[in-house]
């Protein structure tokens, strides 16, 4: 019987774990095609989380595996903690919260074992239930990235996924600080099938994301894997440079033709100045973004460290 290695992020979740454990259970004992591997990885949750895995281990010692880090280190770094760990020959990455389907593993595994993908993964079919501004942006995000990055993300493409070892070995070797793991998980290549679902509610507890949260993880994830924004950056400032030669031609040919005018429009002067003032900001503002990303990776600082493991 095979293996399937399941990533687990848990971040302040201790009333969604012993539900999500009870509810994979069910899923395993009803399909009897495989059995699990589970890596629950505890991202410096401030409540109980910590201790209810070490008990859930201890009762479950032969499935049951955790890692626990000295802070928060955020869910890239808990994804690619469990990846560094799983054993099985397939690997399920997976929320606690049931927002991801258990149900749906039964027919991913059965595609990976046609051997014709290479990774089964989700995407929701809406957004029903989530606030509608968010829902707004996260389209907007899809939209955008899609057109200024040569690695396509399906829209509304979840984490949620079940890949072979090979596919989790390819993963691995990209080891940047930086993650963003649509991008990674589509940037590996492999051939991937997508599975349509309805959103889903948390069944307990309350999401840790927020707005702010969700735009930083969206520049994370333009700057990662686009040179869009530089480009932009070029662009707008070539355009001001041909606007301002322009006006300066222009100046010079007035002066020729009418010596005597009179210097007038300082309102419009003023907005220009600030127009390129404020271009010459954002772009500063781009190259901060790229600037940042690379000082974080020549640090070469580790992208978690463990205090427990079992």
């Amino acid at each position: 019987m095979k293996t399937i290695s399941v990533i687990v992020p848990c971040f302040n979740e201790q009333e969604s774990i012993n539900i999500y454990y009870d509810a994979m259970t069910k899923i395993k004992e009803q399909t009897n095609k495989f059995k699990f591997e589970y890596w629950f990885i505890d991202d410096g949750s401030k409540d109980k989380t910590y201790s209810i895995l070490k008990d859930l281990q201890k009762a479950h010692s032969d499935e049951v595996h955790f890692i626990s880090f000295s802070r928060n280190f955020g869910k890239e770094a808990a994804l690619y903690a469990g990846l560094n760990e799983v054993t099985g020959e397939y690997t399920a990455v997976m929320d606690v919260d049931l927002q991801d389907p258990p149900e749906m593993l039964p027919e991913m595994f059965d595609l990976l074992e046609e051997k014709e993908y290479d990774c089964v993964g989700t995407a929701r079919m809406d957004r029903e239930g989530e606030n509608k501004i968010i829902s707004f942006f996260s389209n907007s995000f899809y939209k955008l990235i899609n057109k200024m990055s040569q690695t396509k993300i399906i829209p509304g493409a979840r984490d949620y996924r079940l890949m072979t070892r090979q596919m989790v070995d390819a993963i691995k070797s990209m080891t940047e600080y930086n993650r963003f793991s649509k991008g990674i998980f589509s940037w590996v290549g492999f051939k991937t099938k997508y599975l349509p679902y309805k959103n889903r509610e948390r069944v307990a507890g309350s999401t840790s994301w927020n707005f702010w949260k969700l735009f930083k993880y969206a520049i994370t994830g333009i700057v990662d894997f686009s040179e869009g924004p530089l480009m932009f950056a070029t662009w707008m400032g070539s355009l001001s440079s041909v606007t301002s030669i322009l006006a300066i031609i222009a100046i010079i040919i007035r002066k020729i033709i009418n010596p005597l005018s009179s210097v007038n429009g300082w309102a419009s002067i003023v907005s220009i100045v600030l127009l390129i003032g404020g271009i010459q900001l954002l772009s500063i503002g781009i190259l901060g973004e790229y600037i940042g990303k690379i000082f974080l990776e020549v640090k070469k600082r580790p992208i978690y460290i463990v205090k427990d493991k079992k």
